[in-house]
C-alpha cells in the first residue's frame, strides 16, 4: 500500500490533519442533528425549520466532503466511520423523540456556537503550520455562523 505524501513538513502536517479530523467529526456529527431535528420536529414552525434544517444538513455534508478530501491531499487518512464519530462527537445534541420548534432552534443554535467555537480554534492553530487549511476554515466557519445567525432569529420574540 502506497501512502499519499504531503507538500508539508510533519509538524505542519500533524496540526492541519489534527484540526481537518476534529472538524469532520464535527460536520459528520452536525449533519445528523440537523437530521434528527429534522424528522422530529413539531409545532407550528415546522415547515420552515423543518427546511432550514435541510439546508444545515447539506451544508455540513458537503464541507465533510470538501475536508476529507483536504486532509486526504495532505497525506492523512480522514476518518468517517461510525464508531469513531460516536466517540469522538462533542457538540451538543438532540434528545430522543418528538421536538417542539423552538427547541429545535435552541439546539441548532447551542450546537452551532460550539461547533463555530472549535473552528475559531483551529483557524488560530492552523494560522502558520498551513494557511490553505485556515482559509477552508474560516470559509465553513462563515458559512456555519450564517446558519447560527438564522436560526437565532427564529428565536425571535425570547420568553
Amino acid at each position: 500500500m502506497t501512502v499519499v505524501r504531503s507538500t508539508l513538513p510533519e509538524e505542519a502536517r500533524k496540526v492541519a490533519g489534527d484540526a481537518l479530523q476534529s472538524t469532520l467529526v464535527d460536520l459528520i456529527g452536525l449533519s445528523l442533528i440537523g437530521k434528527q431535528a429534522h424528522w422530529n420536529i413539531v409545532g407550528p414552525r415546522f415547515r420552515s425549520i423543518h427546511l432550514q434544517l435541510d439546508e444545515v444538513v447539506s451544508t455540513a455534508r458537503t464541507f465533510s466532503d470538501t475536508v476529507a478530501e483536504r486532509s486526504a491531499a495532505l497525506g492523512v487518512s480522514p476518518d468517517g466511520r461510525p464508531e469513531t464519530i460516536a466517540a469522538a462527537y462533542t457538540l451538543p445534541g438532540s434528545k430522543e423523540g418528538w421536538q417542539r420548534d423552538n427547541d429545535v432552534v435552541s439546539l441548532m443554535v447551542e450546537t452551532l456556537e460550539a461547533a463555530i467555537g472549535r473552528l475559531r480554534e483551529r483557524i488560530e492553530a492552523t494560522e502558520k503550520a498551513d494557511p490553505v487549511t485556515q482559509d477552508l476554515l474560516i470559509g465553513i466557519t462563515a458559512e456555519l455562523e450564517k446558519q447560527r445567525w438564522m436560526f437565532d432569529a427564529e428565536s425571535w420574540p425570547r420568553d
